[in-house]
């Protein structure tokens, strides 16, 4: 299987610390990757190396063979990134979070499509709501239905599972394994143990 996305010596540092060095791991269609390490250890860094959004002291990234650089159009066209924090806005609902996030992508959905899929995480009754009047983990439900629109090719996710309760884990894990069947490819940062068979683990830091 060819590899469809790939990290190639990657290093950095934090000031004189160094985080990780020659990082190296390459990925193909349905494959996904859990980054794991103690806290401190560069796993948000790594993670923020391989969305185009902080610079590695060396090293490089490719998608489908073609070394990816910070504000490339192909980078941000296949990448859907989600950071550890849910990145809600308090003062919008949930549809306008949901369709704000998309549109940053250039994603366009409907608001039937934005409706079907808040319902689907559990938001029927909430989708209306400002965001500061959801619990943590309905705040990020809002993210598991971002994922079933976004067609991103290649997901990037900072501890993705953190706030979601066991219901919400494992329609996490539904949607993993759908976007994995597409061919799809997915790099996490996790502590949490994830189902899909395909999954291999990348320990970095002490």
């Amino acid at each position: 299987m060819s590899a469809r996305f790939e990290a190639r010596g990657l290093a950095a540092s934090r000031g004189p610390a160094t985080l990780f060095r020659d990082v190296s791991f390459a990925l193909g269609g349905g494959e996904w990757l859990a980054v794991r390490g103690p806290n401190g250890s560069g796993k948000t860094t790594l993670l923020r190396c391989l969305a185009g959004l902080t610079r590695p002291d060396r090293g490089e990234v490719a998608w489908e063979g073609t070394a990816l650089r910070s504000g490339d159009p192909l980078l941000h066209a296949s990448v859907l990134y989600m950071g550890h924090l849910p990145g809600i806005k308090d003062d919008l609902s949930a549809e306008e979070n949901l369709h704000s996030a998309l549109g940053l992508r250039g994603v366009a959905a409907g608001d039937s499509a934005v409706a079907e899929a808040l319902a689907s995480v559990g938001l029927a009754l909430r989708r209306r709501l400002p965001a500061r009047r959801l619990s943590a983990g309905q705040r990020r439900r809002i993210g598991l239905a971002r994922l079933m629109l976004d067609p991103a090719p290649l997901w990037l996710l900072d501890e993705p599972l953190t706030a979601l309760d066991d219901e919400g884990q494992a329609l996490f894990g539904r949607l993993l394994e759908r976007h994995l069947a597409r061919g799809g490819v997915a790099v996490l940062a996790t502590h949490h143990d994830l189902a899909p068979a395909q999954g291999r683990e990348l320990r970095i830091g002490a």
